[in-house]
């Protein structure tokens, strides 16, 4: 009986040795939301940048600051603008939704719309 024992033993502790693994398996990576930091286009060409929570919008020709502001995500499709136009003297928020990792809806508060692309 000792015999029988032993081979079961052995036999249980060969086909256990055989389910071990060298560790977990990796998690797949984390992908992160599309963030608007970086430069954006409108179709004239004119470049908005989203920085550390500032905006800046510059013209083309000269690179003169056009207007100004900070924004906020509001969640990580939905961007809100509070700007300084130094063309016309006014400010203005804006609201922008991401429809793309590489496009800008924009509505300003006065109702006019717009869209950005992401320079790349």
């Amino acid at each position: 009986m000792k015999i029988k024992t032993t081979i079961i033993l052995l036999g249980t502790a060969l086909a256990l040795s055989a389910c071990s693994s060298t560790g977990p398996r990796p998690l797949p990576p984390v992908r992160q939301a599309p963030t608007v930091e970086g430069a954006w286009v409108d179709p004239n060409g004119i470049v908005s940048s989203f920085q550390a929570g500032t905006f800046s919008t510059r013209s083309t020709d000269n690179n003169a600051l056009l207007a100004s502001g900070t924004y906020v995500s509001l969640s990580p499709q939905l961007v809100e603008i509070n700007m300084t136009s130094l063309v016309r003297n006014t400010q203005s928020k804006v609201n922008c939704a991401m429809v793309t990792v590489n496009q800008l809806n924009c509505t300003t508060d006065a109702g006019a719309q717009f869209s950005l692309t992401r320079r790349i």
